[in-house]
């Protein structure tokens, strides 16, 4: 067995033994039933939109479609996307009080991605940016179809590839260096799959000048 595959559990919380990082799992954070109920409600009421990336000199359609809300003033710019942060509504609101309760870290914004199919995917990336500070906990919660998501180290190649089969209703936690060490991303499939949509809760600090 793989060294990265190893947790412990307290509670319905697993933890992994990853080298830099802290990265905990609740496979079942909400029942089926409230998984798929929340994932209905903001399918249909999220302000979703494809926004556009630089690439080789041209804007190219985000493989994914996005939205993002949070606190006054908190807008988010990556990859040369520049976001503007909606008001809470009530169901995301709702969420973020109860994951902040569970987690014990405090979130300021969310970013919402709606995974359309198996071509929908978003490459290795660190979510680091500056306006998160230092040592940032995000809070990944996932809803609707299963889609594989993967950590690979920046640094070492010793360390093998973790790869989880996130559920709908479980939540993933990565915190301390994760951020610094790590990188992640939900790979492309071509096995017929539905729609899944993630939550990405997460801490923020910069408003856009």
């Amino acid at each position: 067995m793989s060294q990265l595959s190893l947790w412990s559990t307290a509670g319905d919380r697993q933890t992994f033994a990853l080298p830099d990082a802290e990265v905990s799992l609740w496979q079942q954070f909400y029942d089926p039933a409230t998984s798929d109920h929340y994932f209905q409600e903001l399918r249909t009421t999220l302000a979703w939109q494809q926004d556009r990336f630089p690439l080789a000199g041209k804007y190219v359609p985000l493989p994914r479609l996005q939205v993002l809300y949070g606190d006054r003033g908190c807008d988010y710019d990556y990859s040369g996307i520049a976001m503007t942060a909606l008001p809470w509504p009530p169901l995301l609101a709702q969420l973020r009080a109860q994951i902040q309760q569970i987690t014990g870290h405090e979130f300021r914004i969310v970013v919402a991605n709606c995974y359309r199919d198996g071509a929908d995917s978003v490459g290795w990336h660190a979510d680091n940016e500056s306006g998160m500070g230092p040592q940032p906990a995000i809070a990944s919660l996932s809803l609707g179809a299963t889609r594989r998501f993967s950590l690979k180290h920046k640094f070492r190649r010793d360390l093998p590839r973790l790869d989880l089969d996130l559920i709908s209703g479980s939540l993933l936690l990565m915190a301390g260096r994760c951020q610094d060490c790590w990188l992640h991303r939900v790979p492309k499939t071509k096995r017929p799959v539905g729609e899944r949509i993630n939550l990405t809760f997460r801490p923020w600090t910069a408003a856009r000048s």
